[in-house]
């Protein structure tokens, strides 16, 4: 097994890397997590995962140990396969996957692309135990806005506003101020609907 791999930067795209060590260049798959992370150096270090099936060999590239563990076990989910971990680690970083598993925020991990609601629900029944136990974690609890943003779609799903356009609107209103109560949340909302 490849476990990392340290050499010179050749090639940087959104989606791979090339590497070069010894004289052979590696193609590793990456996330824009990772890609983000990687700097323009000449030299450079990946953590690696190496995927083994039938036809092809394909190496997984990761800037953290920690997004690697994270990818590794979005991999043991069944119907999670390589491009689905990959695409859910260039969604969202490895902290906001860790803390969305941990704390059953299914509509976090559902708002991924080409992830739906019964595959979000089997990630976090299937990996909130160890994500705890692996980050010693304690029970999570979702973030306190999230309470408040609830109760705001909620409030406008009841004036008849569709709550996936609403939803848009609240987490908008909720990146410039997360602080808001829930009333003057909806009055923001309003104004943007």
């Amino acid at each position: 097994m490849i476990t990392h791999l340290s050499g010179k930067l050749i090639e940087k795209n959104p989606t791979y890397v090339v590497v070069e060590c010894g004289g052979v260049g590696y193609f590793l798959n990456i996330s824009l997590h990772t890609f983000s992370k990687v700097g323009d150096d000449e030299n450079i270090r990946l953590f690696t995962h190496l995927q083994v099936k039938e036809d092809s060999h394909t190496l997984f590239g990761f800037v953290e140990k920690t997004e690697r563990e994270i990818f590794r076990l979005l991999l043991s989910v069944s119907g999670i396969g390589a491009s689905t971990a990959r695409t859910m680690l260039s969604s969202l970083n490895p902290d906001q996957v860790k803390n969305a598993i941990a704390s059953g925020d299914v509509a976090t991990i559902q708002g991924i692309k080409g992830i739906g609601a019964k595959t979000a629900q089997r990630v976090i029944l299937d990996l909130k135990d160890k994500i705890l136990k692996v980050y010693d974690m304690g029970e999570v609890s979702l973030q306190s806005n999230n309470t408040t943003k609830e109760e705001a779609l909620s409030a406008l799903e009841v004036l008849g506003f569709a709550r996936r356009q609403s939803e848009k609107i609240v987490d908008r209103v909720l990146s410039q101020d997360t602080s808001m109560s829930v009333e003057a949340l909806i009055k923001q909302a309003l104004k943007n609907l």
